[in-house]
């Protein structure tokens, strides 16, 4: 099995792992279904089960199997077959990874270990790689192209100020730059760029603030947290499906990979907006169900104003690059592609847009339906007991009394009960009436 060509996955393999993912499936709804005593100890053992089976048959697979694995397999069981994977065993395979994949799986990354460190990255006989630092003298002799801060403590901020000579910003001024001190250039020749960069995960959904600097040939890059985006770039530039010859083309390269990232946010919120709306155009929608489908609609409108402002950014960041003239012919033409995707873009956060406030008013008429559905009942019984109190006030007069003397009161107040209740009956039969001819007349008239 290890000796298998990573161009293709054997069928024994796939329809083998279907069978066991299949198995899981269906016997964790069969025990959910089932009420019975230590329910949660039986799902357990069968749980586990299961999964011992199927981690047992991925542990003979190599990185390149595993990879094509989980190319051919439907979203939700790849990702079920992500998680199941050791975490030393992800590198190796996300480099063999298709790159439209690999940006799903990098999508959610979440970081382990400690990320208060810094990354150095080189061309080494033409190719781009990551150099390990382990020391300050290491530090000193490199020759990088991009250096990578990630969450720095001042004291690291500082060693790499003096070797390198560079006026790096802390992470902690980045947010508080207001929007002309965000691109600039130095006279030393130094340029600054502060730019957003999207981080879209299951659980949260915010723009994180980056630094760069690009000064003598070296691209520096501040942040305080990890980004899916400049994961993908490692892990390109370690498959080497990326073209790098100098500083310039590492920024643009993250820029246009923050691009990808946000088209591929913006096609979640289609998938998610697809599904609202089929709750949206049921019949019936309880209020309830609007709340639930309200909130959704809120987290997606976030998810696109966020990619809308993201990708804003990027282009201003370009358009400055571009008015710097700091770049070659080659990267002019690569600028102008990455603001042609961001155009793009521009009219796909427009309609989703358009598409979530159409949910929304769909929505709300749901909620107003219910209300006058509510109001309506509450009309008919007031206009059912409304003769009945007319009635009953009558007969509460002293006159009444006078109407029925020789007459023994239960047999008159017997008369009296049972006149209210057919009135009100009758008041009730004309009303359903009346309804079902406005009904048929509007029937009538939408066949004309």
């Amino acid at each position: 099995m290890n000796n298998q060509p990573p161009s293709q996955i054997d069928h024994d393999v796939l329809a083998q792992v279907n069978k066991l993912l299949q198995k899981h499936k269906l016997v964790e709804d069969v025990v959910q279904r089932q009420e019975m005593q230590r329910h949660h100890l039986v799902e357990t053992l069968v749980h586990k089960q299961n999964l011992a089976e199927l981690n047992s048959l991925l542990e003979q697979m190599n990185a390149s199997t595993l990879a094509k694995l989980i190319e051919v397999l439907p979203e939700e069981n790849r990702n079920f077959i992500w998680d199941l994977l050791r975490d030393e065993r992800k590198e190796g395979i996300l480099l063999v990874l298709d790159d439209a994949v690999r940006v799903e799986l990098v999508a959610d990354y979440r970081p382990t270990e400690n990320t208060n460190t810094f990354r150095v990255f080189e061309i080494y006989e033409g190719r781009f790689r990551q150099i390990p630092i382990a020391s300050r003298e290491e530090l000193i002799k490199a020759k990088p192209i991009w250096i990578d801060i990630v969450a720095p403590e001042e004291p690291q901020i500082a060693l790499i100020k003096k070797i390198f000579g560079v006026n790096l910003p802390s992470p902690r001024d980045l947010t508080d730059l207001y929007t002309g001190a965000r691109f600039y250039e130095e006279e030393n020749g130094e340029v600054h760029l502060h730019s957003n960069f999207l981080l879209d995960r299951e659980d949260e959904s915010r723009n994180v603030p980056v630094g760069f600097v690009l000064h003598k040939g070296i691209l520096f890059s501040v942040r305080n947290d990890e980004l899916p985006v400049f994961r993908l770039q490692r892990l390109r530039a370690k498959a080497q499906s990326v073209i790098i010859s100098d500083a310039k083309d590492v920024l643009l390269d993250l820029y246009a990979a923050d691009v990808e990232y946000s088209s591929n946010a913006l096609e979640d919120v289609y998938a998610k907006l697809a599904e609202i709306g089929r709750q949206v155009y049921k019949s019936h929608i309880s209020d309830d169900d609007a709340s639930v489908i309200l909130s959704a609609i809120s987290e997606e409108e976030d998810l696109n104003g966020r990619v809308r402002g993201n990708v804003l950014d990027t282009r201003r960041a370009l358009s400055f690059m571009l008015r710097a003239k700091i770049l070659s012919h080659p990267q002019h033409e690569e600028v102008r592609e990455i603001l042609l995707d961001i155009e793009s873009l521009d009219g796909h956060t427009t309609f989703l847009f358009t598409k979530i406030n159409f949910l929304m008013d769909a929505t709300d008429s749901s909620i107003n339906i219910n209300q006058n559905k509510d109001i309506k009942r509450l009309t008919v019984l007031s206009v059912v007991f409304m003769p009945l109190n007319v009635i009953a006030g009558i007969g509460g007069m002293s006159e009444y009394s006078m109407m029925t003397q020789g007459t023994s009161w239960p047999i008159a107040y017997g008369i009296f009960s049972i006149s209210l209740v057919f009135i009100g009956w009758l008041t009730f039969v004309g009303l359903r009436m009346l309804e079902r001819h406005k009904i048929n007349k509007a029937r009538k008239s939408k066949i004309r």
